[in-house]
């Protein structure tokens, strides 16, 4: 009875976390290739507009269930973390993986995202 109450606490937890905390340590460690390419940034802010806006808002304002995305805790999350929530998404929050899109894609959102300041 004692695990069952610990794996329902550690479910609970988990739950509780952002998708960007729940990335695994040796993903937040994959450095971004694009990483200050304003062109990558561009073609990720398309690439947004596309792919995500629909849910987190054109001004990554969020909507509904769909997490604001002008937030330090984006602007400042290792791009490795990013890039992981992009490709396996978070069933638990409803959101979906975008593994449908090319790497270079994902590295161009991921880039987006880490910019703040920008619609």
């Amino acid at each position: 009875m004692k695990a069952l109450g610990c794996f329902v606490l550690a479910v609970t937890c988990a739950w509780g976390q952002s998708p960007v905390q729940r990335a695994p340590a040796r993903a937040a460690n994959i450095r971004n290739p694009m990483e200050g390419d304003e062109k990558a940034r561009r073609a990720g802010a398309r690439l947004f507009a596309r792919e995500c806006a629909e849910c987190h808002g054109s001004n990554r304002e969020g909507y509904g269930n769909a997490p604001p995305l002008r937030r330090t805790e984006i602007y400042q999350a290792p791009p490795g973390a990013l890039f992981w929530v992009l490709r396996n998404g978070s069933l638990a929050r409803g959101m979906p993986s975008f593994a449908h899109l090319p790497e270079p894609q994902r590295w161009q959102i991921v880039t987006f995202l880490g910019t703040p300041g920008f619609p």
